[in-house]
């Protein structure tokens, strides 16, 4: 299948949640593993959690143009995905999802148009997102301010995605993400 779904959403939207969850319904998709050249964490492993290189192996990649979209996120430090990812996935008969930020959501669909849908996923609003991170209790009080700001700016993307879906009701987003890929890929 030639086809490919992108997700993006900001911090404490529930994507990770509702992409789980497609994906236990749907038993067609692979996840693109995204390149970095940051070490890796704990029982990370090269392959599994990132491809992980070195910021000059990355440079590299970059000025062979290998990659659909990257990000330089601080000095040296590159996140980004690889265009043989991608092929990996589709020669093994998959479905690549994807998981990303809004830009490298935009840039993947701009590269694969039509084969692409591109997914946002949507908080009610800013103070339900506040109540979600908070909620979490994983993050400092500054940081989840960082989100909070951040997720400002990325809610400014969500018309550029193909279908935003609102995650108010955690029962009727499953149901809406799940029908949205579905007539996706069986179109």
């Amino acid at each position: 299948m030639d086809k490919i779904v992108i997700f993006s959403a900001p911090s404490g939207s529930g994507k990770s949640t509702l992409i789980n969850h497609l994906m236990k319904e749907m038993d067609i998709f692979e996840f693109s593993i995204s390149a970095t050249s940051r070490l890796p964490r704990g029982e990370e492993k090269n392959g599994k959690e990132y491809y992980f290189l070195t910021p000059d192996e990355f440079r590299a990649k970059i000025a062979n143009d290998e990659f659909l979209e990257y990000e330089e996120v601080y000095h040296d430090k590159f996140y980004g995905t690889l265009k043989s990812e991608v092929e990996r996935i589709v020669k093994a008969g998959k479905v690549a999802i994807f998981d990303v930020d809004v830009k490298g959501g935009v840039n993947i669909k701009k590269f694969y148009g039509e084969r692409a849908l591109s997914v946002f996923i949507q908080p009610p609003s800013i103070e339900v997102l506040r109540q979600r991170l908070v909620g979490r209790a994983t993050d400092a009080p500054e940081v989840i301010e960082n989100r909070l700001e951040r997720a400002s700016f990325e809610l400014s993307f969500a018309d550029k995605f193909d279908k935003v879906v609102v995650n108010d009701d955690l029962e009727q987003a499953k149901k809406d993400i799940v029908s949205v890929v579905k007539a996706y890929i069986e179109a």
